[in-house]
């Protein structure tokens, strides 16, 4: 872990971007196409620690960019190169442009200056999206991301957020993935190698600490 000088220098309002990654109804809502990863994201308490970051985030005026995947009802541009792809167009709930599955789910909330980036296709929420040209924009310097899964799209996210300069900032209490026991596994044996871990608690503490701060639009 970090002092708190090191991560309030990391995780300055300014400079640091808050992601939630795939945090939307079809995925971690009631009526999930995955139900045992919404369990799992709900009972772990890792929702409600993304929604308490998030509200944080609009608090020290640290700008949110929820990441949602999608797919077109005809599945123009969908990727079909990985049995995960395949398994996911045969599931009874389908992520689908423009229904409520993509929605964001409670009890995160967003906001009229939250961005939404949505992609469909591949794996990862920076890779061939917005999301990096967003960031740069934005003058992010540091990236906090949560949600899920830690099996697949939390660890793209990490390593892309790494590969383009970015520093990754992981809170352990914020991210989930199937079976349970696998999160801490991800961080202990990975995650822990290229960004900096901490916890919800330890990121609200260094941002209440400083004064708030507008970002330019």
């Amino acid at each position: 872990m970090p002092s708190y000088e090191q991560l309030a220098e990391q995780l300055d309002p300014a400079t640091t971007v808050l992601l939630t990654v795939e945090c939307q109804q079809g995925v971690v809502g009631r009526d999930s196409a995955l139900p045992e990863l919404a369990q799992v994201a709900r009972s772990s308490g890792a929702l409600h620690h993304v929604a308490r970051l998030v509200d944080g985030a609009h608090e020290a005026g640290v700008q949110v960019l929820h990441a949602v995947a999608e797919r077109r009802p005809d599945g123009r541009g969908a990727s079909h190169n990985a049995r995960l792809f395949r398994a996911a167009a045969r599931l009874p709930v389908q992520q689908l442009t423009g229904t409520t599955a993509v929605r964001i789910a409670e009890p995160i909330e967003v906001t009229d200056e939250d961005l939404v980036v949505r992609r469909l296709h591949g794996l990862s929420p920076l890779a061939g999206t917005d999301v990096d040209a967003l960031l740069r924009n934005l003058g992010c310097r540091s990236l906090l991301v949560t949600g899920v899964s830690a099996n697949v799209a939390i660890p793209n996210a990490v390593f892309d957020a790494v590969n383009l300069g970015y520093t990754a900032v992981v809170p352990s209490d914020a991210i989930a993935g199937v079976p349970a026991e696998y999160t801490p596994a991800m961080i202990r044996n990975t995650l822990a190698f290229v960004a900096t871990i901490t916890t919800t608690d330890e990121v609200l503490a260094c941002w209440k600490r400083r004064p708030r701060r507008v970002r330019p639009a």
